[in-house]
């Protein structure tokens, strides 16, 4: 056991009581953001404006999309007034950069949450999970899923041109033939002409065409490659990520479900369930 001096003790306190006013501010700093935007009076959210129905232009000029809805419920939370808001119109390389250098207090953009960028943000929970779905008229030979995958290579399944387009679709549908198209448009027009089968595309996507062509598509029933959107705040600021996180679940399972309801079903067609009472779901 080795014993120190009084004298040596005396340097190991003066030394940690010198520490004091950093550790102090780390902490203030961390925690403050959430007051700052009280103080200011309105919320700064980054997000995009050309990726419907996520965030986009309508016909009035007006911001509108799920990922704005969701940025909306924080300032609701905040002022109890959801015009209390600016957005940040920003690319998608601008979402961590714009948190960093405290350009916005948020980003919501359809930011899909990774390992790799949990060491540079602070993620929400989850929001909203992608997924890849396959789109089918309405009056297709083929009833879903299960008879796309029977007829095996008899399928054509249309996608946008990617380096892991061929391998994507495989993933879901072994056998079937994939043509890749170099745009989304081309790709629904093979799908309207007969030329494919099924279109593969994102799971919003898919049910954002749906809402916008009633009665002539319809979703096969299956997804896979799942992956969850988040929004984010600047790594460190617990007590800030902590009040949006409870903003977000409060709106999928208690107080403001009916406004997140509205939503879903208002981008992607489909009306949720409402959350059972007693004891949390989320817990079982």
């Amino acid at each position: 056991m080795r014993l120190i001096t009084k004298s040596q003790c005396s340097k190991y306190l003066l030394g940690s009581f010198a520490l004091l006013p950093l550790l102090i501010s780390a902490t203030s700093h961390a925690e403050e953001k959430l007051q700052e935007v009280l103080n200011r009076g309105y919320l700064i959210v980054g997000t995009g404006s050309t990726n419907a129905p996520w965030h986009f232009k309508d016909k009035n000029n007006n911001l509108v999309g799920f990922d704005i809805d969701m940025a909306k419920l924080v300032a609701k939370g905040l002022f109890d007034d959801e015009t209390k808001i600016k957005f940040v119109d920003q690319s998608g390389d601008a979402r961590i950069p714009n948190l960093v250098t405290n350009k916005v207090d948020l980003s919501c953009q359809f930011m899909t949450v990774t390992p790799s960028r949990a060491q540079q943000v602070g993620f929400t929970i989850p929001y909203y999970r992608e997924g890849v779905g396959l789109l089918l008229m309405n009056k297709s030979q083929y009833a879903d899923y299960d008879a796309l995958k029977d007829a095996g290579d008899d399928v054509v399944v249309a996608v946008l041109q990617n380096v892991y387009a061929e391998e994507m679709v495989h993933a879901a549908l072994p056998k079937a033939k994939v043509d890749q198209y170099e745009s989304v448009a081309l790709m629904y027009q093979a799908l309207n002409s007969g030329r494919a089968d099924a279109a593969a595309t994102d799971q919003s996507s898919l049910r954002w065409y749906m809402v916008q062509n009633p009665g002539r598509y319809k979703d096969s029933g299956y997804a896979w490659m799942p992956q969850s959107y988040s929004c984010a705040v600047k790594k460190g600021d617990q007590e800030w990520l902590n009040f949006v996180n409870v903003v977000f679940h409060e709106a999928m399972t208690g107080v403001d479900f009916g406004a997140y309801a509205q939503s879903f079903e208002q981008w992607f067609g489909v009306e949720l369930p409402m959350p059972k009472t007693g004891f949390p779901v989320e817990y079982k």
